[in-house]
């Protein structure tokens, strides 16, 4: 249910945030007595779709690393409490404390049938680990294969394996909260055309007029248009490229 309702959530946002976009348009549109805002709006639905569907899947990516961490973390501490790596594992993943079952989503049957009935709990693991923000589980498929075939603690792996995810997580944050000022930039930039139509009809001036019924003017659209698409690009992929680096 709360999968659902979170899906439900985020497309409404989507269509909330495109009817938006339309009405902007058509408000431009009325304004300028001109379609091209219409058509530009039209255009533009698709592109804010997308910026939001990769909002929502980082959102969900984070949220499934955050479970991994609380399942190691609770798994060490049934191992250590004296249950068995199976039995600790069924515990750990219906525990309270560990949201979205540990951040196995859609492998979690295989791999508690494979906890319950003596399975292959590394390769479901590591199968699980495919989905994005759960390859911390390759990590507790390693310390759990070893802690069986070497006879090595199991707890003291889980509690190794949580700090380093922890430690990478918050790497993470932090580079986040530095690349906060190139995102503002990004944001800046978008919004300086706005800011520019609004300060000419301050001054009296009529630039959408100019903007949308004159040759020059609709060449400087043009060009201005490709220019600020380019330079939000840009400024896009660098805080990608740096957060991929990381």
């Amino acid at each position: 249910m709360t999968g659902t309702g979170g899906v439900s959530t985020g497309v409404a946002l989507v269509c909330l945030g495109a009817a938006a976009w339309l009405a902007a348009g058509l408000v431009l549109a009325l304004l300028g007595d001109s379609v091209l805002p219409v058509v530009a709006g039209a255009a533009g639905v698709p592109v804010l779709r997308r910026v939001r569907l990769a909002g929502r899947a980082r959102r969900a990516r984070e949220r499934r690393q955050d479970a991994v961490i609380a399942l190691c973390g609770t798994l060490a501490g049934e191992v250590r409490s004296g249950r068995q790596p199976g039995e600790a594992l069924l515990y750990a993943v219906h525990d309270p404390t560990v949201h979205g079952s540990g951040g196995l989503g859609d492998a979690q049957a295989a791999v508690l049938a494979a906890a319950r009935f003596g399975g292959d709990v590394p390769g479901a693991l590591a199968a699980a680990a495919g989905q994005p923000g759960a390859e911390g589980l390759r990590g507790l498929a390693a310390c759990w294969r070893v802690a069986v075939d070497q006879g090595a603690g199991l707890a003291a792996g889980l509690d190794r394996l949580e700090g380093a995810l922890r430690a990478e997580r918050d790497q993470r944050s932090d580079l986040r909260a530095q690349l906060a000022g190139a995102r503002a930039t990004a944001v800046m930039l978008a919004g300086l055309p706005v800011l520019g139509l609004l300060l000419g009809v301050a001054l009296g001036s009529d630039p959408l007029g100019v903007l949308l019924h004159t040759g020059a003017g609709l060449g400087c659209l043009l060009a201005g248009g490709v220019l600020e698409g380019l330079g939000v690009w840009w400024v896009t992929r660098i805080v990608r490229g740096a957060e991929a680096a990381s």
